[in-house]
């Protein structure tokens, strides 16, 4: 009898001991060398994709920052931002769409790991392990969707907090495309209530559809006075990003200035600043620009009212802006760190003014 109640007792240790084997820590995710996606969600909330080695590598990293236009993905660009994250685990967020980015990547150069994390609630956002992902990785990319799914669900979560301990601290480089590019500002167009054209925000500047926030959500250095713009040419855009101007000058007396960068092109700036832009421009199809515009303190909108025609000339020099065509090798010099023209190189001066609704513009 003794003997029989040993067997049973010996069966049920061994069961407890491999049970206990399969349990994971929630803010210790664990080794799934090679990467598969079906368990790593199990264990790493969000995740809905991972190709690598899912335990942690510790590199040193290289700061800087990537603000795409959207559209075709600047293969340079990603490399750049490889380079810098020498080469240990990339973080794909988003809130909509698939782990498609994880296979390019992983292609352009050498990483320990690529995941995607699909954050699509604030419960998600404000995940111990989802955090521990982020702020343990060496490179963050923000896809493109919806700025005001970010702003719904990462604001003020540790999401936001991993994103800017990142940003801030570990200094690793952090970019985004279209939508993840608009957060990237310390000023940013939410597009909560729908989209804006720069037709509508030119008739009213007050249109309801007009939806900016100041310096209340990402911290990225140099970007503080800054709000960014996408899809630029191609969507005809540049007409709302110097009403966003106007309104900031207007309702928070901040003389501010803007990135805008087109489809295909990317600024890449790096710790210091210092900023060059890369995509493929060609004569032939020449929307592939980045635009470095400056508001000036003393010189105020003439007309900027509700339901009123933009007036804001300055003698036609309202507004100072720095256009620079990308290239695969990075396109011209932009220091994003003072916006001084006299270090500006590779591009070319323009003033532009708003006439009665009209945007204008011309060679400096």
């Amino acid at each position: 009898m003794k003997q029989i109640f040993f067997i049973l007792l010996m069966a049920y240790c061994v069961s407890v001991m491999a049970c206990s084997k399969t349990s994971v820590s929630p803010a210790t995710p664990t080794t799934g060398g090679g990467g598969t996606t079906t368990p790593v969600a199990k264990r790493r909330p969000a995740s809905i994709g991972l190709v690598g080695d899912s335990s942690n590598v510790v590199k040193a990293t290289n700061g800087g920052m990537v603000l795409m236009g959207g559209g075709t993905d600047v293969d340079a660009a990603f490399k750049w931002m490889i380079d810098r994250s020498g080469g240990g685990d990339v973080v794909i967020l988003r809130a909509s769409g698939t782990d498609a980015y994880n296979p390019y990547i992983n292609g352009l150069g050498t990483v320990n790991s690529v995941e995607t994390l699909l954050i699509n609630t604030k419960e998600l956002a404000n995940n111990d392990t989802v955090a521990y992902i982020i702020r343990n990785a060496e490179m963050v990319f923000i896809a493109g969707g919806d700025q005001s799914d970010y702003m719904r669900y990462w604001k003020g979560t540790k999401t936001e907090q991993a994103l800017n301990y990142l940003l801030n601290d570990k200094k690793a480089p952090v970019g985004g495309t279209s939508a993840g590019c608009a957060i990237l500002g310390g000023f940013y167009y939410s597009g909560e209530t729908g989209g804006l054209t720069s037709v509508q925000a030119l008739a009213n500047p007050y249109d309801s559809n007009v939806t900016l926030y100041n310096n209340d959500f990402l911290k990225a250095p140099y970007l503080q006075n800054v709000i960014t713009d996408q899809h630029y040419l191609t969507r005809d855009r540049e007409g709302r990003s110097v009403i966003f101007l106007g309104r900031i000058k207007k309702d928070w007396n901040i003389a501010a200035k803007a990135i805008a960068a087109d489809e295909r092109t990317a600024v890449c700036i790096d710790k210091d600043g210092k900023a060059q832009v890369f995509g493929d421009y060609s004569a032939s199809r020449p929307y592939s620009y980045a635009y470095f515009i400056s508001s000036d303190e003393g010189k105020q909108p003439e007309q900027l009212e509700a339901n009123k025609k933009v007036i804001w000339s300055n003698n036609e020099k309202a507004i100072s802006v720095y256009e620079i065509p990308a290239s695969v090798n990075g396109g011209g010099n932009f220091n994003v760190a003072n916006f001084k023209a006299s270090e500006a190189t590779g591009g070319k001066w323009y003033w532009w003014w708003i006439d009665n609704g009209v945007l204008n513009k011309k060679v400096q």
